[in-house]
């Protein structure tokens, strides 16, 4: 035989040999709300995308292979309302986190900034924090220039919807959006210039409310001010009039819902309560994202972190697959961010594995109050980019016994 073709046929088969994948999720039940998936399937994962979905893929096709049969396979979560910008203490209190602390334990690989930062600061915030988080960060701006914490967010002369459009403009890859936060003037300012500021750029805007008064009311916010797409976050607090005296939904809400308005959680640290949350679901309604406001106020508290907010949205009775979709594609969509939030084949391979627990545990409101529950969340596994970023019991480790250890050199 030609010794040339010899050397390309066994080169060639040295190839053929080489698995397909570099890591196969075998056994787990996937849970995929863009493409109606909920069923026990194989997930494989090549150059940091999603490569396949099917069922029983051979395990000598990857190079590594998890078992999580009796766990729920799921596209990467979204977490729609967190902060994470650390400003320095001149420039501003500043209540949050780093977001790689808090991301990947609880199955989440891409968070939101939601107005820590407004269009002046913001290009601190993405050198300081966005480029160096491997969690997927991005940004709402606040329609305060100088952002959140800072004193100036019932300022209207900080309140510049161009140039927070130019901002937002330029930086598409990371800016999603507007935040109109705590504002405690008389008139509708910060919603005027947060929405503004939407048109301008088509994107949607956040709104926590703030405080009510006889002008500023949610019923004018939500059947008026308010574009389709927006999203109210805080929805279960009851600061606002959500829940009327009676008991009832406010009709507002569902008119706001009518319109094509979100509802997001937005649990933090005053913005959940139990006698809000089981009413509204009662009365079925249900809210369309589930986000934490995460912050130093609230990660220790009643919100303690993303899967424990899935969690009672769990027990309040919504079905696991639509806690996921609140947790993903629908989160993706709020932030018209559709190549997130799912498991298409090409798709960058961000996912959690998640084990549902029964018996009987606790939850605990933002008053400090607690209902008890039958289910609980717990993240197994986090891939970010198709690597693994969280492994809570070493399922893609290999054990120690085998393990190939570096050599080390030992000082005499």
């Amino acid at each position: 035989m030609n010794r040339t073709l010899l050397v390309y046929l066994t080169f060639a088969g040295a190839l053929a040999a080489q698995p397909a994948y570099d890591l196969l999720l075998k056994g787990g039940h996937v849970v995929d709300p863009k493409s109606k998936i909920s069923q026990v399937m194989d997930v494989a994962v090549a150059g940091g995308k999603v490569a396949r979905l099917a069922r029983d893929i051979p395990a000598s096709e990857a190079k590594r292979v998890v078992n999580v049969a009796g766990l729920y396979v799921t596209p990467g979560l979204i977490d729609i309302h967190v902060h994470v910008f650390v400003r320095n203490g001149a420039e501003g209190e500043s209540h949050s986190v780093r977001p790689d602390a808090f991301s990947f334990r609880s199955g989440v690989t891409t968070m939101v900034d939601a107005g820590t930062c407004g269009w002046k600061d913001f290009p601190d915030f993405k050198r300081r924090t966005i480029e160096h988080a491997n969690t997927r960060v991005l940004a709402m701006l606040n329609i305060v220039g100088a952002g959140m914490g800072t004193g100036r967010e019932d300022d209207p002369a900080e309140m510049d919807a161009e140039a927070a459009a130019k901002m937002a403009k330029a930086n598409p890859d990371i800016i999603v959006g507007f935040k109109s936060a705590h504002y405690n003037g008389q008139g509708w300012e910060s919603i005027d210039n947060a929405v503004k500021a939407g048109r301008l750029t088509d994107l949607p805007v956040m709104v926590d409310f703030g405080y009510i008064n006889q002008t500023r009311n949610i019923r004018t916010l939500l059947a008026d001010k308010l574009r389709p797409g927006d999203i109210y976050t805080h929805c279960f607090s009851g600061h606002r009039q959500e829940l009327l005296e009676d008991g009832k939904v406010n009709p507002a809400m569902t008119t706001g819902r009518q319109r094509g308005i979100f509802f997001d959680v937005g649990h933090g640290a005053g913005s959940f309560y139990w006698y809000v949350a089981v009413p509204f679901f009662q009365q079925k309604f249900y809210p369309d994202s589930i986000s934490t406001d995460l912050h130093t106020g609230s990660m220790n508290a009643g919100m303690k972190d993303m899967i424990n907010v899935m969690s009672k949205i769990l027990n309040l009775g919504s079905p696991i697959d639509e806690v996921i979709r609140m947790s993903t594609w629908n989160a993706a969509n709020e932030i018209k961010r559709p190549q997130l939030g799912n498991l298409d084949v090409g798709a960058e391979a961000d996912v959690a594995v998640l084990r549902v627990d029964k018996g009987r545990f606790g939850f605990v409101d933002s008053a400090g109050a607690t209902d008890a529950g039958t289910q609980s969340i717990v993240c197994e596994l986090t891939l970010r980019k198709g690597k693994v970023a969280w492994d809570l019991n070493g399922r893609a480790s290999e054990d120690w016994k085998t393990f190939k250890y570096p050599k080390r050199a030992w000082v005499k």
